[in-house]
């Protein structure tokens, strides 16, 4: 365990629940990029096997917390994208 791994970790944390809460309360998908984030949750899930296999420690619960919140974001961005992608086609056929 290093205390620079959980600052990074924490200032991660931090700030994942806030681009997530964005996501929900604009309903946009604007800016995200989901191979970004999907690139992100990779390597949280690799960071949590070295935890598990090499250095057991508490850390493996900001991992965790963070993949959640990586996820969370995901499914948001999926949906906001999915629905902006059906407004779109509203609009284009009732023209």
């Amino acid at each position: 365990m290093s205390i620079f791994e959980i600052i990074m970790l924490s200032c991660f944390g931090f700030s994942w629940p806030i681009a997530a809460l964005k996501s929900y309360r604009t309903g946009k998908s604007g800016g995200k990029s989901i191979l970004f984030m999907v690139a992100i949750w990779i390597g949280y899930i690799a960071g949590i096997v070295h935890k598990l296999v090499y250095s057991r420690d508490f850390v493996i619960i900001l991992y965790v917390f963070n993949l959640l919140m990586v996820s969370l974001d995901l499914i948001l961005t999926l949906r906001n994208q999915r629905r902006e992608k059906a407004a779109l086609a509203a609009g284009q056929s009732a023209q």
